[in-house]
């Protein structure tokens, strides 16, 4: 009797230890606060994957730049020291030169067009060059589209941003993009950018709805114009190393619940953003969407010159023959 109660603890602490060993806690990090609809997206991706893994798998999750800047996430993830992570497109750009053309001024007239490329041949094309630098693409939730802000009055046509201290990322097109139209690009992480508008270090900065609402930029900017010149697609990315460590059903799961994610947050944006701009205005912005966009996309086509001269029309002519 002894013996078999000896072998029955052993047997009890062995579970115990294959089932701490078959548990894996993913840690899912992002910059923005934890009231912007990446948190949204953020929960459900925890709640579904703990669900439906039975717990084998659990997500912990760390917003608002928590674990460093967006550089720092993605480096972090590559590493593995962090396992998932959600950062704008742009920051990618680095490491696959070819994702800049999704940033491109008005390179996506709709949503829908933009929506069709990123989860089709060619979204998942550049998703595949990421795997070279030891990250796998789960999806690219939206960010949405990059309006301007600043303090000096509406923008309404290429001329209303002469001399104007613009705040850009780290997109060479933005950036591009800013100076060919006569303001001076300053690339500041997002984490600096309120102190550097209310400071006045920065006369304006270029962000989708959701980003100007939850960063609280209306407190330091007057004038917001829906100038809608670029669509900011999000890029969710989990190390791959841990993604292959996961077992055949854990890693369905995980793929099923990022799409699952991406589209309710995608939705989410769609839905909420007319009354973003409805607290926007209440809060005191003067808001105008009276915007020469035709003037605009004249204006920077030189940036999209530059792009084919650097990485080649591939990418582009495949965007367009799409669209068609």
């Amino acid at each position: 009797m002894k013996l078999l109660k000896t072998l029955g603890l052993a047997s009890a602490f062995a579970f115990a230890a294959l089932s701490a060993q078959a548990q894996t806690d993913l840690k899912l990090a992002h910059a923005a606060p934890d009231t912007d609809l990446q948190q949204s997206l953020s929960l459900f991706f925890k709640e579904q994957v703990e669900a439906r893994t039975g717990g084998s798998v659990t997500v912990t999750i760390f917003p608002q730049g928590q674990l460093g800047n967006d550089g720092a996430m993605i480096d972090g993830t590559r590493s593995g020291i962090i396992d998932i992570a959600m950062s704008g497109l742009n920051n990618f750009t680095g490491l696959v030169p070819a994702a800049g053309a999704f940033e491109l001024p008005f390179i996506f007239p709709t949503r829908e067009v933009a929506y069709t490329i990123l989860d089709g041949d060619i979204g998942q094309g550049i998703a595949g060059d990421f795997t070279q630098h030891g990250l796998k693409v789960l999806g690219f939730p939206e960010n949405g589209y990059r309006n301007m802000s600043n303090n000096r009055g509406p923008i309404k046509v290429p001329g209303d941003l002469a001399g104007l201290n613009m705040r850009v990322n780290n997109s060479k097109a933005l950036n591009d993009m800013f100076a060919a139209l006569g303001a001076n690009p300053l690339q500041l992480p997002v984490a600096e950018l309120y102190t550097a508008l209310e400071t006045g270090v920065v006369d304006a900065q270029d962000h989708p709805i959701g980003i100007v609402l939850s960063f609280k930029f209306n407190e330091v900017q007057k004038y917001l114009s829906l100038t809608q010149h670029a669509y900011s697609a999000l890029a969710l990315v989990m190390n791959d190393a841990k993604f292959n460590s996961l077992t055949a059903d854990e890693q369905a799961v995980i793929v099923e619940v990022a799409a699952e994610a991406v589209a309710m947050q995608r939705k989410a944006v769609q839905d909420k953003e007319a009354g973003m701009i409805d607290e926007l205005t209440a809060a005191g912005m003067a808001v105008n969407d009276d915007v020469d966009a035709a003037a605009f996309q004249a204006s920077v086509k030189s940036v999209w010159d530059g792009f084919i001269a650097e990485n080649g029309d591939v990418v582009v002519n495949a965007i367009m023959a799409a669209q068609q």
